[in-house]
């Protein structure tokens, strides 16, 4: 693995775990047209492993629930290239789910789950793993007796899995989990980025509890990269009035600077101390190093100021789609 000055190994909370500032978030891989608007061959996503396998980048980032289990697979094709496990050094995470068709979020459930993920990825271990998207459930079933969280632990006491995190949107039920001190590490997605800020009380907790804080989709699912007129959509959602002359307006600062909206967009997650490491999904082999350089591009004081001057938004970015 190559170093890289942009791309320090960070200390991933309390796990011993050291990862890159930058994690690769591995949901494109699946070929999901109906959420990313275009298909991945098995053979483009492969050479998009090979890519991150000779990069800085040492974390990333899968789920079971990503096309239903062929990200996973397709990053076990990769892993047999290289051995049938994951390359020293590296860090692979995945996350444990509910059942998609039935939305069967029991214990058993996830038991299946996990059992599945080992047997597409071709490992025996697991070094990291989250319980996905809790808001599908009720707190109370989640932690409760032969609940998921329990079986999850289980699998932590046999030794299957390493470390574990939790994974979901609202802010307010992952703080809840993440006070049961159950869990080291949490993900939050599109509520931090230059138009948001709602993961706030999150980020501060985890620097408070010492549970690493991992932010997705810091382009807010592509918006913050593209721009406003090529992609007018935040959260998977079209996006409101409010948002796109936002968005605009950080555009013309960053065309003005001399900078990449991209950058920007990317190097608001990387430069908060409280975030260990920032996630964003690729397809091609050729974007991966483009992020390494976007991660790394220079970014003027003045530029900031003039971004981090727009008011950010106040409300959940996904709100009521949880209720």
């Amino acid at each position: 693995m190559r170093s890289d000055r942009f791309l320090p190994l960070r200390p991933f909370g309390q796990t011993g775990l050291n990862v890159t500032a930058l994690a690769i978030g591995c949901a494109p891989l699946a070929s999901m047209p109906e959420t990313f608007g275009y298909d991945v061959s098995v053979e483009q996503a492969l050479d998009t492993l090979r890519a991150v396998f000779n990069s800085p980048i040492n974390f990333l980032d899968t789920a079971a629930a990503y096309g239903d289990g062929e990200s996973e697979r397709r990053i076990g094709l990769g892993l047999r290239e290289l051995g049938g496990r994951v390359p020293h050094g590296y860090v692979l995470a995945t996350k444990a789910d509910r059942d998609l068709r039935t939305g069967d979020f029991s214990g058993d459930q996830i038991r299946r789950s996990i059992e599945r993920s080992l047997r597409l990825l071709g490992l025996d271990r697991l070094q990291l793993v989250y319980l996905h998207d809790p808001e599908h459930t009720t707190f109370e079933n989640a932690m409760g007796k032969g609940g998921p969280v329990e079986v999850l632990r289980r699998f932590k006491d046999e030794r299957v899995i390493a470390h574990l995190g939790v994974a979901g949107g609202p802010i307010d039920l992952m703080l809840r989990y993440v006070e049961t001190g159950a869990f080291e590490a949490v993900i939050t997605h599109n509520r931090y980025t230059l138009l948001s800020r709602v993961a706030e009380p999150l980020l501060d907790a985890g620097r408070r509890l010492g549970v690493a804080v991992v932010n997705a989709a810091p382009y807010g699912g592509g918006i913050l990269a593209r721009g406003a007129r090529a992609f007018p959509k935040y959260a998977y959602r079209a996006a409101s009035a409010e948002i796109l002359d936002k968005v605009m307006r950080m555009e013309d600062i960053c065309s003005r600077g001399g900078v990449p909206l991209a950058a920007a967009g990317l190097q608001f997650s990387l430069r908060d101390p409280r975030i260990v490491s920032t996630i964003v999904g690729v397809s091609r082999p050729d974007r991966v190093r483009e992020l390494v350089d976007l991660a790394g591009h220079p970014i003027p004081d003045d530029v900031w100021a003039e971004l981090l001057a727009i008011e950010p938004l106040r409300d959940d970015p996904e709100r009521g789609r949880w209720a």
